[in-house]
């Protein structure tokens, strides 16, 4: 089974939240060492073009040749799916200059969690 990294943008079946479908795009790779050598699975966020409506956690990819895209794209930071990572074709890397914004707002978000934890 080939191996995804941290920060890999990767082509797999999405889920979407409203369909019981999935369809095949790009996504990111937030998750992956011990989840995918134990478990073969892997923590994406969802990718999808510039062009669209924008949500307040996205973060524009600065270089999205670099990242293997298309097109001008954004990382929907809202938008996180569990894969199993056989189905990850890697496609790119996210450029350096755009990981503290997306682990920002990925570490925002589970904070409450991580605090709970702690306490």
């Amino acid at each position: 089974m080939p191996t995804s990294e941290l920060w890999s943008v990767v082509r797999v079946p999405f889920p979407y939240t409203d369909r019981p479908i999935r369809h095949h795009r790009p996504a990111l790779v937030v998750a992956a060492n011990d989840l995918q050598s134990m478990h073969a699975l892997l923590w994406v966020l969802m990718i999808t073009s510039a062009e669209n409506r924008g949500w307040p956690e996205d973060v524009l990819i600065s270089d999205h040749k670099r990242a293997g895209l298309p097109v001008p794209s954004l990382v929907r930071c809202a938008k996180i799916a569990t894969i199993d990572a056989q189905d990850a074709e890697s496609i790119g890397m996210l450029p350096s200059a755009d990981r503290k914004k997306i682990a920002r707002h990925v570490r925002r978000v589970l904070a409450p969690l991580l605090d709970s934890l702690s306490s």
